[in-house]
């Protein structure tokens, strides 16, 4: 190792091109980086999708679930199966297990289900797919005042078309109307009038809108391909259809006996923004499309768009990639922040140059990282900036001691290039050993599993490239510009000093200043200290001991919370409501807008009290949107935390919703979110059984007994298809009087499930009892 850091100290052209080279390679890893706002994760889930009209969820269970659940029990690679049962449909989700190939086990599953011996009559065909990843990039609402939804519809379709044009761009979405389709009203009368059946008028137009081939004709000259190309997309091309001719020359057309109209399916599907009616656009990016890159061209058409047109606008939705350009300029001010930082601190007790030196291992390591970056799939998204944030606070820290030591060697009489060489070899030991640590403690998420693993993992990567880079700088790169720089060098009096001498001069006052008060902590603090440590060993450890203890109290009293992952500010409240199924859908539809119109009212008294003076209202824009007959949700953006008062908040709003709308009668589920929780619920439990009649009664005990709880203040209730869910929130004060995690968990089991707790499992019908804690109180 002496032999290498001497070569680089004496060849100090080596290290110039080393450097030049990490710049170089550094600038071009970077922009070939692509961004995302997660980490990019390969695809662990297979879906099987299943259609059989008119069907209930118990029909559609056991005759088609469970047969194809039993054939995937015992299958090797998959980690567990999920099930849903909806009236019509289902779904059969399979989570495959780390390290299993995703294309193999599509094939497996695929085997797994044609070994089902038969199905019922009339269902559709199964739909065996991987489920691509894809992440959300940008969604924008098409609206306009008095616009009609099929008009709206057509708008959003050639918008679709021009940004399928848009190279990067490949997953667009469109939602917020139904499926379209074409009715003929058959007058029954007419039928009667004209001697015709309805299954003659079926039939005529069955025969008649058709797309097929027919073969070819072969001459000598030429082949003609022969194509029946009568497919009518729209009503009125269908009116000319003959559905009955006679020898004397009479024909009845479809428009005769029918009326023939262009209309939306009966099921409630419509989206409002702001009020309006709207149809919303989502682009989604694939593992090979780059996130800002996209959102920008979105972005360039959107603002294109509303300066050609007045009477339809495009209104951002949501966009993720403003997060992660807040992320990118929050890590470019805290390198700058960092490097001036060094400078300046460094400045007070190191010379200048030593500082400068010592702050330029900053961007090599960042550049470094880089290079090698690419090769482990990293992209620039919320988490890996993260990273990089964490590691700029301690990139600098073996170069502080390489630097400093080679300084002092300097100032024992050495010629620079033997203080750097010895300087650098005699902290080698602490500095590696160091890194190693550090190394060793980030590495830990590279080991877990789950999405938390995937996520996290690319943290410790950028954390482990960016210090591996920098230890090299602060060995090879560091010493080899110490020895050569100024910094080593003594300074000539001259009667006429430039600028730039005077200014290391007054540095060097500077410098003096720092020495002094250094000097007075180690002999007046550090000093005096250290001996009465050494002196009452037994005193010393005793005070760390009792700090520590005092530490896992506070832990266990609930004065320091304990929480995976710690919320995170949204900017979001979202309302979802379900009614039970069957419900009319102006039910569903007049209790979503009632509480709509209560958003405006907390939008109204919160602008006052908060934003006097301002322009800007705190709700942004409203979105409501009508998923079925029986379900709906409304979303409410509000102004970005940077541009909102402190004071204000999600929960702050979504409890004032709350308290205004009050309770609603003969609602299933109605939970008012201001955001999620990263990781899952804090306490999940599941009551299994083949038995809906058992599980339903067990819900309701379970709920009873937890309604007894003098400590919950709300209990929200779920019933969708196949799952039982109760929801329940803590007071404010629970806490103080001691109630946490294993509390609660201690008292389920013990009030309701006696010795024997059931944990998680998916595959059956189940209960689950969700825990939720105000955060701030854990």
């Amino acid at each position: 190792m002496r032999k290498i850091i001497a070569y680089f100290i004496r060849y100090h052209v080596a290290v110039n091109i080393f450097i030049i080279a990490i710049f170089a390679f550094g600038i071009i890893g970077l922009l070939s980086l692509k961004s995302s706002f997660f980490p990019l994760t390969d695809s662990k889930i297979i879906n099987i999708s299943i259609t059989y009209p008119g069907a209930s969820p118990q029909e559609i269970e056991e005759g088609i679930v469970l047969q194809i659940e039993d054939n995937l029990k015992g299958l090797k690679g998959v980690d567990r199966v999920t099930s849903v049962s909806r009236e019509n449909s289902g779904t059969i989700t399979v989570e495959i297990q780390k390290g299993e190939n995703i294309d193999f086990m599509l094939l497996e599953v695929k085997n797994a289900v044609d070994r089902v011996p038969s199905f019922p009559t009339g269902m559709e065909p199964l739909i065996v797919a991987k489920q691509e990843e894809v992440r959300q990039t940008i969604s924008f609402a098409v609206n306009g005042k008095d616009i009609p939804l099929a008009t709206l519809k057509q708008i959003a379709r050639q918008i679709e078309n021009d940004l399928r044009t848009i190279d990067g761009i490949s997953q667009i979405e469109l939602s917020g109307y139904p499926q379209e389709e074409i009715e003929i009203a058959v007058n029954e009368t007419s039928l009667l009038a004209y001697n015709l059946t309805f299954n003659e008028v079926s039939q005529a137009v069955s025969a008649s809108n058709i797309l097929v081939t027919g073969g070819n004709i072969k001459t000598d000259a030429e082949e003609y391909l022969i194509r029946a190309n009568n497919r009518n997309y729209y009503g009125d091309e269908l009116s000319n259809i003959v559905i009955k001719a006679s020898n004397d020359g009479k024909t009845i057309r479809l428009k005769d006996v029918a009326v023939i109209r262009d209309r939306f399916a009966e099921t409630p599907n419509a989206t409002y923004f702001n009020q309006q009616l709207s149809v919303n656009i989502t682009i989604t990016s694939t593992n090979s499309e780059d996130l800002i890159s996209s959102a920008d061209k979105v972005k360039e058409y959107i603002e294109g768009y509303n300066q050609k047109y007045n009477n339809v606008r495009l209104d951002i939705v949501r966009d993720l990639s403003i997060t992660l350009n807040q992320r990118t300029e929050l890590l470019t001010k805290n390198a700058i922040a960092g490097m001036l930082l060094v400078l300046l601190f460094l400045s007070l007790f190191l010379n200048t140059r030593v500082a400068f030196w010592v702050a330029f291992g900053l961007p090599i390591s960042f550049l470094g990282m880089f290079i090698f970056a690419g090769q482990f799939d990293v992209t620039i998204n919320v988490l890996s900036l993260f990273g990089m944030i964490i590691v700029v606070g301690i990139l600098v820290d073996d170069g502080i001691v390489v630097g400093e030591n080679i300084y002092q060697h300097y100032e024992k009489g050495k010629s620079p290039i033997q203080a750097a060489i010895d300087g650098t070899m005699e902290v080698i030991p602490p500095v590696v050993s160091a890194i190693i640590t550090t190394l060793l403690a980030f590495s830990l998420f590279l080991f877990l599993d789950s999405r938390i693993g995937e996520f996290f993992g690319e943290v410790s990567i950028i954390v482990i490239l960016t210090l591996s880079v920098s230890l090299v700088e602060a060995l090879i790169i560091l010493p080899a510009h110490l020895a050569h720089s100024k910094a080593l060098r003594k300074m000539e009096v001259e009667k006429h000093p430039s600028k730039i001498k005077r200014f290391f001069a007054k540095m060097r006052e500077v410098n003096k200043m720092g020495d002094r008060f250094m000097r007075y902590l180690r002999d007046r603090i550090y000093s005096p200290t250290l001996s009465f440590v050494l002196k009452f060993k037994i005193l010393a450890l005793s005070i760390f001991i009792v700090l520590l203890i005092l530490t896992f109290g506070a832990i266990g009293g609930g004065i320091i919370g304990v929480t995976l992952f710690p919320s995170i500010a949204s900017d979001t409240v979202s309302i979802e409501l379900n009614m039970p199924n069957g419900t009319n859908v102006k039910v569903t539809d007049s209790i979503i807008s009632m509480i709509e119109e209560k958003s405006f009212i907390v939008n109204k008294e919160f602008t006052e009290e908060y934003l006097k003076g301002s322009d800007k209202q705190l709700f942004e824009n409203t979105i409501l949107s009508l998923n079925s007959s029986s379900s709906a949700r409304l979303q409410i953006n509000l102004l970005p935390g940077e541009e909102r008062p402190d004071a204000i908040n999600t929960s702050l709003v979504a409890n004032r919703l709350r308290e205004l709308v009050g309770p609603v009668v003969g609602v299933e589920r109605l939970i008012f979110g201001s955001g999620g929780n990263f990781g899952g619920s804090p306490v999940s439990v599941s009551l299994l059984s083949n038995n809906i009649s058992e599980l339903k009664a067990a819900k309701l005990e379970l709920k009873s007994f937890l309604e007894s709880n003098p400590l919950l203040k709300d209990i929200e209730d779920n019933d969708p298809a196949g799952i039982k869910e109760i929801r329940l929130e803590l007071k404010e004060n629970a806490y103080l009087l001691g109630l946490d995690l294993r509390t609660v968990m201690s008292q389920v089991r013990a009030g309701f499930f006696g010795a024997q707790a059931q944990r998680f499992q998916r595959g059956q019908d189940e209960i689950r009892v969700w825990v939720r804690y105000d955060r701030s109180n854990i």
